[in-house]
């Protein structure tokens, strides 16, 4: 089974903020393949699925951002899961809202659900999907610019980017990391960003 996280903060306050790209990816996923999310017994949303015969997860914490990792630790562990068939969506200030960039293992790159979620299962050996929603905050504003909404350009820019991203997302489960390379691959244009 592949299992596909998206990082973000629940409540409706949160909703459309840049933090929870992660969530709204994951939204506009699931309802492509008619799905809805149900509540579980640890501290995640999930909705499953299947793929031509492939079955998925996907996951929504119920925690904030920073302890992302509990729910990941209790799906890996429900499941008998591996990191390596788990992709991590989430926002990422680095990339231009409507730009994602794919990043198969590593740090968290500042990050506090990558963080949360690499202390939580003592590995960074698993893919990530990250979406741009872009820095421009003041030194110091980081905090509340993620936490804001996005503005009507950026919003339109990043769910267009969602289409991409859930082709690379049906690869992924299809085929994992194989099928994400492969995906990307074929998707880089000069408006997209490649592998790291």
């Amino acid at each position: 089974m592949r299992f596909i996280v998206g990082i973000g903060n629940p409540g409706r306050k949160y909703e459309k903020t840049r933090h929870n790209a992660g969530f709204m990816f994951l939204d506009q996923f699931a309802s492509l393949h008619s799905l809805k999310f149900t509540p579980s017994k640890y501290e995640y949303y999930q909705a499953e699925g299947s793929l031509e015969g492939n079955p998925f997860l996907l996951i929504k914490p119920v925690t904030y951002v920073n302890l992302s990792g509990n729910a990941v630790f209790d799906l890996l562990n429900e499941f008998s899961g591996s990191p390596e068939d788990m992709l991590v969506v989430y926002d990422e200030i680095n990339l231009e809202p409507g730009k994602y960039k794919v990043k198969l293992k590593g740090s968290d790159g500042g990050h506090n659900g990558i963080s949360s979620i690499i202390y939580s299962i003592e590995s960074e050996n698993f893919t990530r999907l990250r979406i741009g929603i872009g820095n421009n905050f003041s030194p110091g504003a980081m905090a509340d610019y993620v936490l804001s909404p996005f503005e009507k350009d950026e919003f339109e820019l990043t769910t267009k980017v969602f289409d991409t991203c859930s082709l690379l997302a049906n690869e992924f489960i299809r085929t994992g990391v194989k099928g994400i390379l492969d995906a990307n691959s074929k998707l880089i244009t000069k408006d997209q960003t490649i592998i790291d």
